[in-house]
């Protein structure tokens, strides 16, 4: 049961060339920043990348995007990441996007076992191209595949040995839904603490969806993007 390891490499060590790949976080937020740099030491390639964003330039997913390590993102905003958009335009990078709400349900829907489900989002537009459309009280609707992965890396605040994972605020944001659907989960957290100390009613996620769980850091809290104005006095 004690499923502590001693640190990212040794998580993600089975980790293979051409695998799929959750990573939790958005934007910047809650990212697992830690694994990312260890995917960018292990040199592996080919990546299939599930994420709502790619990072920002030298910063998060941009690290394995200028490794060239990933061969497509699978995201919902990418509009922060330069060297994202130059791979795109010069055809170097295959890129799947997917509306937000839609990206979030195909993932809870494979944690959850329900194989696909039917949403409006995208109908009418490229996103539909392919897809089976049904008619439900005189609307149409898409008919969208869960989401599975080989490997699902999320970042969270505390855990236990268990594998038991709490997330602080935002960080909860698409990470509690990937740690359950994929093959092989790993957690990094800020703390590790000892068996009991969680209150149950405070658990996002059970231990039984985590496979591996390491204590990393120290993180970055790094903005986005940042926006000033000038004060009064100025």
């Amino acid at each position: 049961m004690n499923k502590v390891v001693s640190g990212a490499d040794a998580a993600l060590a089975d980790i293979y060339d051409n695998a799929t790949i959750m990573l939790g976080g958005f934007g910047l937020c809650g990212i697992p920043e830690t694994s990312i740099n260890a995917l960018v030491r292990k040199g592996v390639t080919g990546l299939t990348c599930i994420s709502n964003n790619a990072g920002v330039d030298n910063f998060g997913l941009g690290l394995l995007l200028h490794t060239r390590q990933i061969r497509k993102m699978m995201s919902s905003y990418v509009g922060e990441n330069a060297e994202f958009e130059r791979q795109l335009l010069q055809g170097e990078l295959e890129v799947d996007l997917i509306p937000q709400g839609t990206l979030a349900t195909r993932i809870q829907m494979a944690g959850m076992g329900i194989p696909a489900f039917f949403t409006p989002a995208g109908y009418g537009t490229e996103i539909a191209e392919g897809k089976e459309v049904r008619v439900f009280d005189g609307k149409h609707y898409l008919m969208e595949l869960a989401l599975h992965a080989d490997f699902a890396i999320v970042k969270a605040w505390k855990g236990d040995r268990y594998g038991n994972l709490v997330f602080r605020k935002t960080t909860r944001n698409f990470s509690s839904a990937m740690a359950r659907a994929g093959n092989v989960t790993i957690a990094e957290v800020e703390e590790i603490v000892e068996p009991g100390q969680l209150d149950p009613d405070q658990i996002h996620v059970p231990g039984i969806y985590v496979h591996r769980i390491f204590s990393g850091g120290p993180y970055e809290k790094r903005i986005e993007k940042r926006t000033t104005r000038l004060s009064k006095a100025e």
